[in-house]
């Protein structure tokens, strides 16, 4: 059994068209290493040639799932490996007319809630926030129902406007070390 009618070169060539740059943009918004999202998008697209008879025919979802999975994978890989995936500088926001310093007061409180949540709440809004998906189209992604990914979402939400209004941790105090 092959793939259906019309998925072929010119197929995957239009998909590949029409969804690479959201693909790679999606890693390099996950990833620090400057060379990993485009090798995450070429294996997401070298996923879909693989599997094109199970692609939808609206496939951004799709692509964004297979990403995801692909993810998952790396950074299993990376915590065996004892190291964390750093948010990067490519997930500061800024603000519109801003300049220099101004243009980034707050981001590390942002950042820094963002961490303190659990990987699916992460996922969720940045489905949502990074990727513009709807909330069906993050279902898909995510392998749940409309409804459940409407309820993480507002549970996420909820975590993270919780996250931004605790009080900052106080800085641990230097001791000046008294030379012998």
């Amino acid at each position: 059994m092959g793939p259906p009618p019309g998925r072929d070169e010119g197929w995957f060539t239009k998909v590949y068209d029409e969804h690479y740059q959201q693909i790679l943009q999606y890693g390099r918004r996950r990833l620090a290493d400057l060379d990993a999202p485009a090798e995450l998008a070429q294996e997401v697209f070298a996923v879909a040639w693989r599997r094109r008879d199970e692609v939808p025919d609206r496939c951004l979802p799709w692509l964004y799932g297979v990403s995801r999975r692909l993810l998952a994978n790396h950074w299993r890989a990376r915590r065996a490996a004892g190291r964390q995936v750093p948010i990067t500088d490519a997930d500061v926001l800024r603000e519109p007319g801003a300049t220099g310093a101004d243009a980034t007061v707050g981001v590390a409180d942002v950042r820094a809630a963002l961490r303190s949540l659990s990987d699916l709440d992460q996922e969720i809004l940045r489905l949502i926030g990074w990727e513009e998906l709807t909330v069906a189209e993050a279902a898909q992604v995510l392998g749940c129902s409309r409804t459940t990914a409407a309820v993480r979402l507002h549970r996420a939400r909820g975590r993270l406007t919780a996250a931004m209004a605790a009080p900052p941790t106080p800085p641990v105090p230097h001791r000046r070390l008294a030379r012998s």
